[in-house]
């Protein structure tokens, strides 16, 4: 075999290649480069607030947001961006359901650089878009599940947000770890459900996590940036 020959990887017939597993494992890694790390979505202002101090309260925050936020919409952008043969129109509904202009900023930068880091891969030119409609057509291009694309989203969201708590509540590293395991059911849940429906189906009532992050655009000490 020739030095640096691909070998054909097996895969499972019922499910995904072992190539597109790995490959939206690494573009939901925290070491790509999107900053996940430095936004919050709300949750500093939160738990300055005195409405989230400790784990059950942030699984109850974070699955807020899953279920009845940005983590329903998210998915429901990353579907139709994945379906479109124009993410523009897709890409402009996402910005206007954005709760404040903190969120907007939040989805904006981390979608140019998301999709600034997935065009580097492919040698291609990025087209800036919202961080969900930036995954969702990349996903289409690349040929990778929509299903999977969708749950490893949220659960790259919830490991995100638990994340922010661990240093905000402040939680220790167990209590962090088993939110993000007990959340992984509703994660596949909700992404499977919003993979067959349409932006018909947009909504928003998480208005304390929306309210928090408007809060936040004024919140005087602060580490995060949304």
């Amino acid at each position: 075999m020739a030095l640096g020959a691909r070998t054909a990887m097996p895969t499972d017939p019922t499910g995904p290649s072992h190539d597109a597993v790995l490959t939206l494992a690494q573009w939901f890694s925290p070491s790509f480069p999107v900053g996940a790390f430095a936004y919050s979505h709300g949750l500093e202002w939160a738990v300055q607030a005195g409405d989230v101090a400790d784990a059950t309260q942030t699984r109850d925050w974070i699955e807020t947001v899953l279920r009845h936020g940005a983590g329903w919409n998210d998915c429901l952008f990353i579907a139709a961006a994945y379906r479109a043969d124009d993410a523009g129109v897709v890409d402009a509904t996402a910005r206007a359901f954005a709760a404040s202009s903190e969120r907007l900023r939040e989805t904006d930068l981390q979608g140019a650089a998301f999709a600034t880091a997935v065009a580097a891969l492919n040698g291609a030119t990025a087209t800036p878009r919202t961080y969900p409609v930036a995954v969702g057509e990349a996903a289409r291009h690349a040929g990778l599940p929509l299903d999977l694309t969708a749950k490893m989203y949220l659960h790259s969201l919830t490991s995100s947000l638990a994340g922010a708590a661990m240093r905000l509540v402040p939680l220790g590293q167990s209590d962090g770890q088993a939110i993000i395991r007990a959340l992984t059911p509703a994660a596949q849940d909700i992404a499977a459900r919003a993979c067959t429906t349409s932006l018909d189906d947009l909504t928003a009532t998480a208005f304390l996590t929306d309210i928090a992050s408007m809060k936040h655009e004024t919140q005087y000490s602060r580490i995060f940036r949304t």
